[in-house]
């Protein structure tokens, strides 16, 4: 058996970093979700599970810009043409189907094109997710990076933005505020359907991934950990010399 190195430390850090992320950012918004039904009622206890929700999501976002320039830094398999779907993309996707419904077996250091294709729709909601909650942690906590601008836009002439507080109308231009609130409300619905929509391809990965390392291909899951695949030939996706 021939060991390829596959994942770099990086990328392994990245998954596992931004996998305890999603699964502490969807418990803490299921949490906000349903915090009447679960009893939580105070603004104290509102507020707190935002802020806990958007102190994690700084952690989320970071690491998802650092997954972003290991794009260009990382190992031959962690580089973005090898990730997402690229030039002959469609080439590759039909010639990788057509060999699945034969039954032919095909092994793939990293990932194969239907794998791209769904690491490239995961990427753009992870990346929506980050801008929407980004501007939702402004607009509802007043959390940088766009916090500041916020209290500054609403707050009543001559008082001092520092001095606004979240969900207290003390100091505030009511008519401002309104606006805010009808500027903020489409992120607060892009960012809650994209986190459905997330759980869905999470799952759906997670599927593929198990049926793969069983049926197919072993070593998908591990190499996650050590960073390394083994091969009896040469892998359909080696490097081109």
């Amino acid at each position: 058996m021939k060991e390829i190195k596959v994942w770099d430390r990086s990328t392994r850090i990245f998954h596992w970093i931004n996998f305890t992320a999603i699964v502490a950012l969807l418990v803490v918004g299921f949490l906000m979700l349903y915090k009447r039904e679960l009893g939580i009622s105070s603004i104290e206890a509102k507020i707190g599970l935002k802020q806990l929700h958007v102190v994690i999501g700084y952690l989320f976002a970071a690491n998802l810009l650092w997954r972003i320039v290991g794009f260009f830094t990382g190992g031959y398999y962690s580089r973005w043409r090898q990730v997402f779907p690229g030039k002959g993309f469609r080439q590759r996707l039909k010639h990788y189907l057509k060999a699945e419904k034969a039954g032919k077996k095909q092994d793939y250091a990293g990932h194969n094109p239907a794998g791209q294709l769904a690491v490239a729709v995961m990427f753009c909601l992870l990346l929506m997710m980050m801008v929407t909650g980004l501007v939702r942690a402004g607009t509802d906590i007043y959390y940088p990076p766009f916090g500041g601008f916020v209290t500054e836009y609403i707050a009543v002439e001559g008082v001092e933005p520092e001095s606004l507080k979240p969900y207290d109308k003390t100091g505030v231009d009511v008519e401002k505020q309104a606006a805010l609130k009808s500027f903020k409300k489409p992120f607060g619905l892009i960012h809650l359907y994209s986190a459905y929509v997330l759980m869905f391809i999470i799952f759906l990965h997670i599927f593929a991934v198990v049926y793969a390392e069983i049926a197919k291909q072993r070593g998908i899951i591990s190499a996650m950990f050590s960073g390394s695949k083994y091969f009896e030939g040469e892998p359909v996706d080696k490097p081109e010399r």
